[in-house]
């Protein structure tokens, strides 16, 4: 468990990272990409620290529906 954690950690921290070198760049796309790490972020977290990957299946199935239509509402609103 303790080497799960630690993977999910890194990736964490690699995303993060990641975001705050995109955020740097002025391009068209950055604010897209960045929803889109988010959105990894937040589902990563839900599965691995709120221990949704256990869950039953209807608390998977709400809390993707959920950060997919939250996405899409952004993406409708900011593009």
């Amino acid at each position: 468990m303790g080497k799960t954690i630690a993977n999910t950690w890194t990736v964490l921290m690699i995303l993060t990272i990641t975001t705050a070198l995109i955020s740097m760049v002025n391009t068209t796309y950055t604010s897209g990409l960045i929803l889109v790490l988010a959105t990894f972020k937040f589902l990563i977290v839900a599965f691995q620290f709120m221990e949704l990957k256990r869950a039953h299946f209807l608390w998977k199935f709400l809390i993707l529906s959920y950060i997919i239509l939250f996405t899409i509402i952004i993406f409708i609103v900011a593009f």
